[in-house]
């Protein structure tokens, strides 16, 4: 089977590595890919960026060419524009949701209103089109919020609150001075809830929900949670946060509930269906929901995947996920991202990579390629967020001591990656 990976970060090569180790993968193509994903498979220079109805049939005549059989779409920006729906043929399947399902990630006011609907724990909020309206809320409450970009915004749409003033200042960065464009002509402004972040992913089929082993994102940039959003600086998976009582409270009151609730507005959720809660005192509640692999969730969990994820894909995308069987590594695994200088900021790219094969001759040390590029028949960094560097450990603090080490001999001018991640639960221990 030829399979196709949209998408060019760390989750695609994760995806594309964990793919390529199946019996019945034959060719991977990416589209565009990245330095990384170019080892495994072969990267198709097709745009994508925005998905419109030429580059759609571009990559639909590409898959009849090489006789594509399953497409893999990573990215959420490709899902909202409806490029699932567009590349859907017979005797070709595609593991991503439709568009009117991608809602659920892509507009943050509709899924705060279908969690109303189904009874979804999450944070109490009100949503605003008028900037004058949400700073006179903001300045009538005293206590923390959350002030979020409605639309997409690569994860960077998310602004936590001490005060009124901050609110309101981040009400004028989304509304006023448009700092991501369309996606914050709409906000949703929350409570702030308090407690433990985690990710639970789970592959839907429509009618069943096989929940993944969970994963704790770090998304701040700096150490100690500090400094502004990212779209995630590290994970590690599985986190002790959640029993198993916890992830049956989690698949019956949130992941069920969601997929019914879609499934009444006459929308069918096959995919990834990912939650993202806060553990709060009075029990999990969401705080968004995605629909597609975590970056760089996805990294840890393809680490630790014992089965065939290309079976897995299949079985999701028609209707048979009862049929699959998966099992995980015992051991946990660290992904320290390494970043440019300047992230989430301005960047400089272009910067030579060394070090990778170094890193990787260490045992149960694996890097994935994020925001890299060929230049010369050298590895460049071409993004933000430029490598996973992902480490296996008997524990989370040896899994983290190795992926740190394994990021020490990893070389490009501006690089820097944060050393803590997993640091929320390790205290604790």
């Amino acid at each position: 089977m030829n399979v196709m990976i949209i998408g060019s970060g760390g989750r695609e090569h994760a995806l594309g590595w964990k793919l390529s180790q199946s019996p019945r993968c034959d060719k991977i193509f990416f589209v565009p890919g990245n330095a990384g994903t170019a080892q495994i498979g072969t990267n198709v220079n097709l745009t994508l960026e925005p998905v419109n109805t030429k580059n759609a049939d571009a990559i639909d005549y590409f898959c009849r060419q090489n006789k594509i059989e399953l497409i893999v779409i990573g990215p959420e920006d490709p899902l909202a524009a409806g490029l699932a729906d567009r590349l859907a043929r017979p005797g070709r399947s595609v593991f991503g949701p439709t568009a009117a399902a991608a809602r659920l990630e892509a507009d943050k006011a509709y899924a705060k209103h279908l969690m109303r609907l189904a009874s979804v724990p999450t944070a109490e909020y009100r949503t605003f089109t008028d900037p004058e309206a949400a700073l006179a809320y903001v300045q009538a409450h005293e206590t923390p919020l959350v002030v979020k970009a409605a639309g997409l915004a690569k994860g960077k749409g998310v602004m936590v609150c001490d005060n009124s003033d901050q609110a309101a200042a981040a009400i004028k960065r989304l509304m006023r001075s448009n700092e991501f464009d369309q996606a914050g002509k709409t906000i949703v402004v929350e409570e702030r809830l308090v407690g433990q972040e985690l990710s639970v992913l789970a592959l839907v089929d429509g009618d069943t929900i096989f929940v993944l082993d969970p994963a704790q994102d770090h998304k701040q940039v700096g150490e100690g949670d500090s400094g502004p959003n990212t779209g995630g600086m590290g994970a590690y998976c599985p986190t002790p946060l959640l029993s198993e009582e916890l992830t049956r409270q989690i698949e019956s009151e949130v992941l069920v509930p969601i997929v019914d609730a879609m499934r009444r507005e006459g929308i069918t959720y096959r995919g990834v269906l990912y939650a993202g809660l806060m553990l709060t005192a009075g029990g999990p509640k969401v705080l968004e929901f995605n629909c597609r692999f975590g970056d760089p969730e996805c990294q840890p969990l393809m680490m630790r995947l014992q089965g065939d994820l290309l079976e897995a894909m299949l079985a999701t995308c028609h209707g048979k996920l009862e049929q699959v069987d998966l099992s995980w590594d015992p051991r946990c695994c660290c992904c320290v991202v390494m970043a440019s200088r300047g992230y989430p900021g301005p960047y400089e790219k272009g910067k030579v990579i060394t070090g990778i094969d170094r890193a990787q001759a260490s045992e149960g040390v694996r890097v994935f390629h994020a925001g890299t590029a060929l230049k010369d028949g050298q590895a460049v960094s071409a993004g933000g967020r430029v490598l996973s560097v992902c480490a296996m450990g008997d524990d989370l603090a040896d899994a983290q001591r190795r992926a740190n080490e394994a990021c020490d001999k990893i070389h490009f001018e501006g690089a820097f990656f944060r050393r803590d991640i997993g640091y929320r639960v390790m205290a604790k221990v």
